[in-house]
């Protein structure tokens, strides 16, 4: 029989942990995905806004307080935008985050893809055209 080691067995190797928000390679890629996308800025027409809002009879003020109205009911967070973003989006079509459209839809209380302007989501590639 072999003399008793004072070294211990080896334990099997459990499986390591991952920060919160980290894939299992590490990188982070497959949290960070989702937060790319709700950051990812898309274009609106800005005259469908300004439509479905004068079509309520809103000033950009009133839609502000309509759209902190439904992020609260639907997240008990009081989330909104400026009304200068709003006029920004309605009069030179600035560029706003997929999480600020989510928020401007349920204040307009309408499906996101009725603000966004065409050919915006389109999967097709940009580039030069050969015509």
């Amino acid at each position: 029989m072999p003399p008793p080691t004072s070294r211990s067995p080896k334990k099997a190797a459990r499986p390591r942990k991952h920060a919160p928000g980290q894939g299992g390679d590490g990188s982070g890629s497959r949290a960070a995905e989702p937060d790319a996308e709700f950051r990812r800025l898309v274009r609106l027409d800005g005259l469908a806004v300004r439509r479905r809002r004068h079509d309520r009879g809103w000033s950009p003020r009133a839609l502000v307080g309509a759209i902190e109205e439904a992020s609260f009911n639907a997240s008990g967070l009081r989330r909104t935008l400026t009304p200068n973003q709003i006029e920004a989006i309605e009069e030179r079509a600035e560029r706003i985050s997929y999480e600020e459209l989510l928020l401007l839809a349920d204040g307009l209380d309408c499906d996101p893809s009725d603000l966004i302007a065409e050919g915006e989501m389109s999967s097709r590639r940009r580039g030069r055209t050969l015509h």
